[in-house]
């Protein structure tokens, strides 16, 4: 059986050969990868998005596709289309998405009849495709990427489809002596090869043992008062629907999983308060706290 906390360390190991720091980032992103989910990253450009979820790719034996979310993106482009051959056969053009680690760049620069497309995709694992409905690959995870909304050329990505990924993890500027050791493993790049540490098998084998995570009444009770928090709060016009909660619940069990715990604790409800809410909830433009402000103020209130 894989141990999921060796399997971390050295995808870590691998992925830190072309990306300096981050940490966090990437245990949250391999986390969403065991917890069978999606995660949307936010981050102005050139913070090392992309390159994180590429890297983070070359270490797992798997098939990998790659979406540009473009302004003329069409819904071909990602799932596919259908045609008809020089023997007058009906044929499945099948698009990126059929894949089992896909990235997903600038997202909310694509239109929005093109991200709509991708909703049956990030929930049911299917595409409807000439008539057809076509089940994805297994493990089927997307990464993708989106620049803030005061970027030029970006749009507001719907609810209905954020709330689709597990996780929006934000991106900022590193320190000053991680962007310092950025520059060394740049200069050194083409020579630090990435090697291949886990396969799809191992990928779904981790699924399984995160879903055999233990998780007691009193952490169960204590995800629904975090969301049920985010209806009743002052400041917030939507609050976290019940998908939220089972995020909270897939993510801590695949987080308590890698750090080699056989059940959630609240604390890791609390440290992944802000990647599971924050991209669910809609705050007035009055609160003056911002998603984060809100989301821990509600986690240091509960106890």
């Amino acid at each position: 059986m894989i141990n999921a906390p060796d399997a971390f360390k050295s995808v870590l190991s691998e992925v830190s050969k072309h990306v300096a720091g981050n940490k966090d980032i990437l245990e949250l992103m391999f986390i969403a990868m065991v917890a069978d989910g999606h995660v949307l990253l936010e981050g102005v450009p050139g913070v090392a998005k992309t390159t994180m979820t590429r890297t983070l790719a070359e270490t797992v034996t798997a098939d990998f596709g790659r979406i540009e979310g473009t302004s003329d993106l069409q819904i071909r482009d990602v799932v596919g289309y259908t045609y008809i051959d020089d023997q007058n056969n009906l044929q499945l053009k099948k698009g990126p998405i059929f894949t089992n680690l896909l990235l997903i760049d600038e997202l909310n620069r694509a239109p929005p009849q093109t991200t709509t497309s991708m909703l049956q995709a990030l929930e049911e694992k299917m595409v409807t495709l000439g008539g057809s409905t076509l089940p994805l690959k297994k493990p089927f995870i997307a990464f993708a990427t989106q620049n803030p909304l005061n970027i030029e050329g970006t749009i507001l990505l719907p609810k209905v489809l954020t709330d689709r990924f597990l996780m929006r993890i934000g991106v900022n500027y590193a320190d000053i002596d991680v962007e310092e050791q950025m520059l060394r493993i740049k200069e050194r790049e083409e020579e630090l090869k990435v090697n291949k540490v886990l396969n799809t098998d191992d990928i779904i084998a981790l699924q399984q043992q995160a879903k055999a995570i233990e998780m007691s009444d009193e952490v169960a009770k204590y995800i629904t008062q975090v969301v049920h928090a985010t209806r009743t709060d002052i400041h917030v016009v939507m609050g976290g629907s019940p998908r939220s909660e089972i995020s909270f619940m897939r993510a801590g069990k695949a987080k308590a999983l890698i750090e080699g715990r056989k059940s959630v604790s609240i604390d890791d409800i609390k440290s992944l308060a802000r990647s599971v809410l924050g991209h669910r909830i809609v705050v007035k433009s009055t609160g003056g706290l911002g998603v984060n402000g809100i989301i821990d103020g509600i986690i240091a209130t509960l106890h």
